[in-house]
């Protein structure tokens, strides 16, 4: 299979999302803008260039295949919040939140704004599918801004020069508007790049509301909820459902300068939270 290696180009797994945190930072001054190019931010444009690179339509199916089945055991939320722990860096001098910690700012933030439970429960576990990275999975399948395969590549999307390596882009049927979808087909019917998102959809579907799983699988589709980008393959309902996420994204983006949250002192809300939606245990 084609791969372009380079696998693990960010120094630390967060550094994606404080990059998607400032460059969607709301209420900016035109001078604050940071310049997105390679030269201005190597790791970043050099994870991106290994995930267009590789994100092909058949990597995606493979994926799918491998995980979806949710053959990696059962474990609880919480279980699965500790084994996500294990991705904290010591080394890192940015922070010394663990992985929890960065989770219960976004619930909580959601919580304080007063937004259904079901809400603040998909800001807990919304980055749960990171456990990723712990199957061995490299970053550039784990995280970064998610786009359809199958399909041309929109120029809403990061750094859209960097397709040119992915085999994709010369697979003629793959690059036309519509690609393998009919019009308006649905996103449910669209196979996006691999990562965290789908993993956590796929694990918290049978349990949670709609709303809350669009937030999950899609919290990361920035070509579509910010840019607008493949409306042509999205239903009524999909537009009306991604208001939810729009309505999400905010606290994924915005919560990390938040104070540290006392876990023990939340955790029974959330033990009750937990158990009001999911079973002890789930399959992973």
């Amino acid at each position: 299979m084609h791969t372009v290696t380079a696998e693990n180009p960010l120094q630390h797994l967060d550094d994606w999302d404080d990059y998607v945190a400032s460059r969607y930072k709301e209420g900016k001054a035109e001078e604050e803008f940071r310049n997105y190019d390679a030269e201005a931010n190597p790791g970043v444009a050099e994870f991106y260039r290994v995930n267009h690179a590789n994100q092909t339509f058949d990597f995606v199916l493979e994926k799918r295949k491998e995980y979806l089945g949710l053959t990696r055991g059962k474990k609880s939320i919480w279980e699965a919040a500790d084994y996500l722990n294990t991705l904290v860096d010591d080394s890192d001098p940015d922070t010394d939140l663990t992985q929890i910690e960065h989770l219960l700012q976004t619930s909580e933030a959601i919580r304080k704004d007063g937004h259904p439970r079901w809400m603040i429960l998909a800001g807990l576990i919304h980055d749960l599918g990171k456990t990723l990275c712990l199957y061995g999975e490299p970053q550039w399948a784990v995280v970064g801004d998610t786009f359809p395969v199958g399909c041309a590549y929109s120029d809403q999307i990061v750094f859209p020069e960097y397709f040119a390596a992915n085999p994709d882009s010369k697979v003629p049927e793959y690059q036309t508007k519509y690609g393998i979808y009919k019009p308006n087909c649905g996103l449910d019917n669209v196979y996006l790049s691999w990562g965290h998102d789908e993993y956590i959809y796929q694990v918290a579907k049978p349990y949670l509301p709609e709303p809350a799983l669009y937030m999950l699988r899609y919290h990361s589709f920035y070509p579509a909820h910010k840019h607008g980008a493949y409306k042509h393959l999205m239903t009524a309902h999909d537009e009306e459902m991604f208001d939810w996420v729009r309505k999400f994204n905010p606290y994924d983006l915005y919560s990390k300068g938040a104070a540290k949250p006392n876990l023990k002192e939340l955790k029974p809300f959330y033990d009750d939270l937990i158990a009001e939606y999911f079973p002890e245990k789930i399959d992973w």
